[in-house]
């Protein structure tokens, strides 16, 4: 007896849409999704889409009607809540544009809760293209199969950062000047990671951020990180040590 093919298949497309969903919505796609549907997946009507709104989870539809540049769904069942994500924020200073892609892309599968850029002396991008970074955080979601979308902080200075740092949250220091190893600090959720500039952070930022209360300094290891390696790689260390990567 041959086997039932599995449903959804997994290659069903998976899409955010910025409206709630329930049993008895029906969202059009229209736009770039639209297209990547039509012209890419070549989906019919009968033909199942994932769908999240960063509000219930997820829900399956299936394509209702097939226009020229839009694309009507009908949802078919819910499959799961919107996920918990542990309250781990990424502070980071704006790099350039591939590599800055890369930290939020591999910061949003990870699974940080916020991501909040932060302007240093040294940061050399002069604008942060919030609409981009947005569209990026979107996808990335739509690729690993997060329900709950990070949130995007507006750009601040470190000065300002420090002055209204949260009573209660840990702020994680990646300090290439020194600090201890990750499993050396009490640093579980509610908490921070703060990475710096592609020059690093001046003396006088040091001197500020080392005599924060909330500041730990973190050690990544003997080598010299990329600014986009040591945000990646401190995320890693804190979701397995506190994160939902520990299976708990």
């Amino acid at each position: 007896m041959p086997a039932t093919p599995a449903w959804p298949p997994a290659s069903t497309p998976r899409l955010f849409v910025d409206r709630p969903l329930g049993a008895d919505s029906a969202p059009v796609i229209d736009g770039a999704a639209a297209h990547y549907l039509l012209g890419v997946m070549r989906l019919k009507p009968g033909d199942p889409v994932r769908l999240f709104d960063n509000r219930s989870g997820e829900w399956l539809a299936v394509v209702a009607e097939a226009a020229k540049r839009s694309v009507t769904l009908r949802i078919d069942r819910h499959m799961r809540d919107i996920e918990a994500v542990p309250d781990l924020w990424l502070c980071f200073a704006p790099v350039k544009k591939a590599r800055l892609d890369w930290i939020i892309e591999k910061a949003t599968e990870l699974g940080v809760r916020r991501l909040q850029p932060v302007i240093t002396e040294r940061t050399i991008v002069e604008r942060v293209n919030q609409d981009r970074i947005a569209a990026q955080i979107i996808e990335a979601c739509e690729q690993c199969g997060r329900t709950a979308l990070p949130a995007l902080a507006d750009p601040v200075k470190l000065p300002q950062l420090l002055n209204n740092w949260p009573g209660g949250r840990a702020l994680i220091f990646a300090d290439e000047a020194g600090g201890v190893p990750l499993a050396h600090l009490a640093a579980p959720a509610p908490a921070a990671i703060l990475t710096g500039p592609e020059g690093g952070f001046t003396d006088r930022e040091r001197a500020m951020l080392t005599q924060h209360p909330a500041v730990q300094r973190l050690a990544l290891g003997p080598r010299i990180l990329r600014a986009e390696t040591a945000a990646i790689a401190a995320v890693s260390l804190w979701m397995a040590q506190h994160g939902d990567w520990t299976g708990q």
